[in-house]
């Protein structure tokens, strides 16, 4: 399957598009003004507009000579100087001490690099995969598709005309890991349900075929999820299953210790003790949750480095059945062997009589008489034929909306720990701490060299696992060392760029490298805010802690990766750090990283797990919801909203340092179970 043409901008100037076209041709040679209009589209469906209009700013300042002399670029527009100049004038923002040069840097960068790779092509596969041997597998196709069949709503696409309202029991918002579970609890106990889900409804057997069809249609927006400086880039899934459908399938549950501090300090009862573990059990019963049995060699690297260095390390369980050859978990399992929430509870509790409709984006809660009464949101209107969304007839490239209402005396938001926040505040309630005390699990990534190949997109996503360092020291936090497995556009994201040639010279040797992360738990905290536009806002900032944690998981995993046998190392960053190009020696290497500069856009930081904005906890001051995951309102949370609830991971105290979909799952069968005894 090859990709669309190039879109057609609305709102771009033609000189805008030719500075971005400039910029893309020095980050990546070729295919530059369709990358540039690709760039284009892409920041206006998923940038706050206020974000796009400081980018076309940018992209104006490049091109006027005055500005660039007085920021040491010489009396020239940027598309005006050659190659070379180009380069050295971007290395000079990359490396500037003016934090938001950097962040401008980072989002062009990270934008029209991913799309050199990640974009299949037109007419012909794009060459740059042949030329750094990227080639999949076969990708076997379900012969027994998830049973779903979304609800499809007979909207008029003609006149704007009445909001269509639906009636139910219990209304969930969301069908990620904790919407599906509470789906599946209320359905199969009766009650009437709806799902609401933002992003699409796809089968195994439609699931995207290539990186960019993945990323633009099943993740949050579309793939381009990031804190509003750039610092940290993010992933989340966004269609019916959330982030089961996309995830790689790594199932632990939050460390005893984690959850020990969880019942000291913010007064969960339920979180320790025999419930804790038969939720547990019954969750991994449900997934089918077994030990990987496939290594594939970036996943053997972290046995072998740490089976030398005398550290705990072994195969990792996975929510996964037959599974181990395809590779293609971050686009969807078309073989329907990932046991995600379209295979497990959302095909329960449609089967038990759940609507699930998605394309629905909920705007706010409808409280009526003080209780939670149902919720409205913004439904795309779609083809009858091809479910595919209609444009507005008065504006070509709008999606044609209609306003929905669903009536239901349970509201269970299961939105993730970034857009269930935005609507409780967008619902008007006070509560001071919505919103607060983001985590993100910052993650920072190394990739050392083998001497053979290790196509690391090929087999298992994640199959072995250390968990030497997960228990927290005086001065940081736990991590989880794991393998980080990427497809190429995300690879050329990841990896530095430290000039054009010196980018292509490092994708030129990714079959060999293995990549290796450590998924940290939190030092420091976040906020998640709306912005004018009705966007989520999202800022962190990591502490004194946070950072020596991220420090020493740095030293860990070059540790590992050396003893795997990597002859040449780097730790991704801005500028990036090698082991193997230079004289330096590994001592040095270590003591280099042990200080290593985390200020925004300096080291490479990413996340895949979101949570803590709308905390469980018994202080109703700090807690926006109790430890049953109700809602609580008012300035000082003294009181419940009857019938509205949380069960998804927004709902954690803390960071886990460790995947959280088991987790959730667990806290969503105790919502689940409060839901019901008040229903």
């Amino acid at each position: 399957m090859t990709a669309p043409a190039a879109p057609l901008v609305h709102g771009w100037t033609d000189r805008e598009l030719a500075t971005l076209a400039s910029l893309a041709e020095t980050f990546v040679r070729g295919d530059a003004v369709r990358r540039s209009r690709l760039a284009a589209e892409a920041f206006t469906r998923a940038a706050d507009p206020e974000q796009v209009a400081q980018i076309r700013l940018v992209l104006g300042l490049l091109e006027r000579p005055l500005v660039n002399l007085l920021l040491g670029g010489g009396p020239h527009a940027f598309s005006t100087l050659p190659p070379d100049a180009r380069e050295r004038y971007l290395l000079r923002w990359a490396g500037s001490r003016l934090a938001l040069r950097r962040s401008a840097f980072g989002a062009f960068r990270k934008m029209l690099t991913f799309l050199a790779y990640a974009d299949p092509g037109v007419d012909a596969p794009n060459p740059r995969l042949a030329r750094i041997g990227y080639e999949t597998d076969p990708r076997p196709i379900a012969t027994d598709p998830t049973s779903i069949r979304p609800t499809v709503l007979p909207f008029d696409t003609g006149s704007s005309g009445e909001p269509m309202v639906l009636e139910a029991d219990a209304v969930i918002v969301g069908s990620g890991a904790g919407g599906g579970v509470a789906a599946a609890a209320l359905a199969r106990a009766g009650k009437s349900v709806v799902v609401l889900e933002a992003g699409p409804f796809v089968d195994e057997r439609t699931m995207p075929t290539n990186e960019l069809d993945a990323f633009d249609g099943l993740y949050l927006n579309h793939g381009l999820l990031a804190t509003w400086d750039g610092a940290i880039t993010m992933l989340a899934g966004s269609g019916v299953g959330g982030g089961t459908l996309v995830n790689w399938m790594t199932s632990i549950e939050a460390p005893e210790a984690v959850r020990a501090g969880w019942a000291s300090d913010h007064g969960l009862g339920g979180v320790t003790g025999s419930a804790w573990d038969a939720d547990v059990a019954a969750v991994e019963a449900e997934l089918g949750v077994s030990e990987s049995t496939v290594i594939p060699p970036k996943d053997a690297a972290i046995l072998r480095g740490a089976a030398a260095l005398g550290w705990e390390a072994a195969p990792i369980r996975r929510n996964a059945i037959d599974c181990g050859t395809c590779g293609s978990c971050p686009f969807g399992c078309t073989r329907g062997a990932k046991q995600s929430g379209i295979r497990v509870h959302l095909a329960e509790a449609y089967a038990a009589g759940a609507r699930i409709v998605p394309r629905v984006r909920v705007l706010r809660v409808l409280i009526e008489g003080g209780r939670a009464g149902g919720v409205e949101g913004n439904a795309l209107v779609t083809d009858a034929t091809t479910g595919q969304p209609l444009d507005r007839p008065d504006r070509p490239g709008e999606a044609l909306t209609r306003r929905l209402i669903v009536h239901a005396p349970i509201v269970v938001l299961s939105a993730g720990a970034l857009r269930t926040p935005a609507i409780l505040q967008a619902t008007g309630l006070e509560h001071p701490d919505i919103g607060r005390h983001l985590r993100l699990h910052p993650v920072p990534v190394v990739a050392g060299r083998l001497a053979t190949p290790v196509d690391m997109w090929r087999g298992t996503m994640q199959a072995a696992r250390s968990l030497q360092f997960s228990d927290d020291e005086p001065g940081r936090n736990g991590y989880v060392i794991e393998s980080a497995p990427g497809h190429p556009g995300l690879l050329a994201l990841a990896l530095p760029w430290e000039g054009t040639a010196a980018h292509a010279d490092t994708m030129s040797i990714v079959r060999q490298l293995a990549p290796l992360i450590a998924v940290t738990r939190d030092g420091g905290e976040g906020r998640a805010t709306l912005t004018k536009a009705g966007r989520v806002r999202l800022d962190y900032a990591l502490d004194a802690t946070g950072i020596a944690t991220l420090r020493h998981a740095l030293v860990s995993l070059v540790r590992l990766s050396r003893a795997a046998g990597a002859t040449e190392i780097v730790v991704a960053g801005t500028p990036p750090a090698w082991f193997g190009r230079d004289a330096t020696t590994f001592t040095h290497f270590e003591e280099r990283l042990a200080s290593w500069d985390f200020g925004p856009n300096r080291a490479a930081v990413f996340s895949a797990h979101q949570m803590g904005t709308v905390r469980m906890g018994a202080d109703p001051a700090t807690h926006p919801c109790d430890p049953g995951g109700r809602v609580r309102s008012g300035s000082k949370g003294d009181a419940v909203v009857p019938g509205l609830y949380v069960s998804d991971g927004s709902l954690f105290p803390t960071g886990i340092g460790v995947n959280p979909m088991i987790t959730i799952m667990a806290l969503a069968r105790q919502v689940s179970r409060t839901i019901l005894a008040e229903a």
